[in-house]
């Protein structure tokens, strides 16, 4: 018995291994012991987000596969190969920033490893980008209320699709704080009913819910029984198929993503609409009521109000009111 462990165990840790010799860069695999250490501690240590380390991963490999096929060694690379490898780079400026940070990030381990004694890719700079405008489409006011109405309240599945929608667009939160929440996210405070949102950066947010909100949403619990689940439980399940049965799989983001196309084509509407659609139209329609911008920022959860303009479509409802006046 006490073999069998062991072979199991021999065989956990060398597809472990295997894993991380596949994880490796050319650059990092052939630069030796100290340069593996900083590249695992830039990839597993320093970032948290998932995410993240996936693009930054991303980044890296491909960096590394251009400087292989130019037989670069990770000491005698220079900023000029850098600039080099982003010229080559047929991406949108966002992309070419995203893979230089990096390359930014990565060489400063590497520096601090003593690996390499000047950052490569800290002076190097891309083309200067400045978004104005969000690029995710809106939906209006009368379609976000066709969609709603729409949507077959008489079983759990569609109690639940009406309640997520309606989160979405009454709370302005992400669609992935939204999948993540539990049973006990949803509580009553004596005089209303709250969210908690557990976002992006580790921010956990409350939220009040407005009286037809929690009215839908309490509807969901009651009738499907989530109301008496383990607090912990996840608040939005999946479906067994078609059978309009709630399973105790806990709905993704993706899974979400994927309702709505659902229900935006039984509505008649446009499927190019996305979850974050509602997140653009709340933040519209609330500064367009006149609501402080400061206000609309701590409810849509942004660190700078800047960001919160990009979700700000009142100045193309402008532009095209203008384009349309032309006489010619």
């Amino acid at each position: 018995m006490q073999s069998e462990d062991k072979l199991r165990l021999t065989g956990h840790c060398t597809e472990l291994i295997q894993t991380q010799e596949a994880e490796l860069p050319e650059l990092i695999r052939d630069a030796g012991g100290a340069a593996r250490f900083a590249f695992e501690e830039f990839l597993h240590g320093k970032i948290r987000n998932r995410f993240t380390r996936k693009a930054y991963l991303h980044a890296v490999k491909r960096f590394s596969k251009w400087c292989d096929g130019r037989q670069l060694d990770l000491v005698r690379i220079t900023p000029a190969d850098v600039g080099r490898y982003l010229d080559s780079m047929t991406v949108s400026t966002p992309t070419r920033k995203l893979h230089l940070a990096a390359l930014r990030r990565f060489f400063d381990e590497l520096v601090m490893r003593h690996v390499v004694i000047l950052n490569p890719a800290l002076s190097v700079r891309t083309e200067r980008h400045q978004a104005v405008e969000g690029k995710t489409p809106e939906i209006s006011i009368e379609h976000a209320r066709r969609l709603l109405k729409c949507i077959d309240v008489s079983h759990d599945i569609g109690r639940r699709d009406r309640a997520i929608i309606g989160i979405l667009i009454y709370t302005a939160a992400r669609v992935g704080a939204v999948a993540k929440l539990r049973r006990m996210d949803f509580y009553n405070v004596g005089d209303q009913y709250c969210l908690k949102f557990h976002e992006k950066n580790g921010k956990v947010r409350e939220i009040p819910v407005r009286h037809d909100l929690s009215v839908a949403i309490t509807d969901y619990l009651e009738h499907s029984g989530i109301q008496y689940a383990i607090p912990a439980s996840s608040l939005f399940r999946t479906t067994v198929r078609k059978s309009r049965r709630l399973t105790q799989n806990p709905m993704t983001a993706d899974d979400m993503g994927r309702m709505m196309k659902r229900r935006l084509q039984d509505a008649g509407l446009s499927t190019r609409l996305s979850p974050h659609s509602f997140r653009v139209t709340t933040i519209t329609d609330l500064l367009e009521q006149g609501v402080p911008l400061a206000d609309v920022q701590y409810l849509a959860g942004h660190a700078d109000p800047r960001t919160t303009r990009l979700y700000d479509r009142r100045m193309q409802r402008v532009t095209r009111n203008i384009v349309e006046r032309i006489s010619v």
